[in-house]
């Protein structure tokens, strides 16, 4: 059985995973469920988009619709709070591997 606090972690991970690509250019459900599929991460997509929702209710994310083939598709964007966020995250992640990598 997986630890809850492992659980825990990875679910922030993959929310900084997110806001990180989502920085880069838009980014919708399928194709980030492939990404994190490449970076051994198992999740559902019941796990999945939940944090894409609540992401965007915290305003961290915006939601675009295109119509692909007939599909409507969500295409996800960083906000500027979002890019606030994402630059602590990356601060308090690289504090944290340095300090993870002294030697004892």
């Amino acid at each position: 059985m997986e630890n809850k606090l492992i659980r825990d972690l990875f679910l922030g991970f993959i929310r900084i995973h997110i806001l990180f690509h989502a920085a880069k250019e838009p980014v919708y459900g399928t194709e980030f469920h492939e990404e994190l599929k490449r970076h051994g991460y198992n999740v559902s997509f019941g796990t999945l988009y939940p944090i894409f929702h609540r992401l965007e209710k915290d305003g961290y994310i915006i939601a675009k619709k295109e119509n692909i083939n007939g599909k409507i598709r969500k295409y996800y964007s960083i906000t500027e709070e979002g890019n606030a966020i994402l630059k602590q995250a990356k601060e308090k992640a690289n504090e944290l591997v340095a300090e993870l990598n002294e030697e004892d």
